[in-house]
């Protein structure tokens, strides 16, 4: 075998490799659709967007997200922190308190959602008139 041919198997073998350790989230099993879950959920999404503007205790994170429960928020943290995209860090000062941040990771994901909650305030008024005639063509 001559050293390109040896030289393509390798790179070949490498990226039969890669695709294997791919994840596939349109496959039904996959643990992948897990972690999509956990980063567009309604609470994945605002707590990460928000995450962008640096480090939040739990209390400012309440605040800023309006309308999420402590219970959800403990749930998304727990969940985003599971999946590498938050760092959670308890400060032993008095009194204790815990702060949030992105991993770099998440700070990828971050940035990608913020595009798309960009859109969404943008577009907002298109969207509400095609949910009206929506619902004017049903009636």
């Amino acid at each position: 075998m001559s050293e390109h041919q040896s030289t393509k198997s390798l790179r070949n073998a490498i990226l039969e490799r890669n695709e294997q350790q791919r994840a596939q989230v349109m496959v039904a099993d996959c643990p992948s659709r897990i972690v999509l879950g956990h980063i567009t959920s309604r609470w994945g999404v605002l707590v990460l967007v928000m995450l962008l503007d640096g480090t939040h205790r739990f209390s400012a994170l309440r605040r800023a997200v309006g309308g999420v429960s402590e219970k959800m928020l403990a749930q998304t943290l727990d969940a985003l922190a599971y999946d590498g995209l938050v760092l959670r860090v308890a400060r032993q000062v008095v009194p204790p308190h815990v702060e949030y941040s992105l991993t770099p990771l998440g700070r990828e994901a971050a940035e990608r959602l913020e595009v798309l909650v960009d859109w969404i305030e943008d577009n907002f008024p298109r969207i509400q008139q095609a949910q009206q005639a929506a619902t004017l063509k049903a009636a």
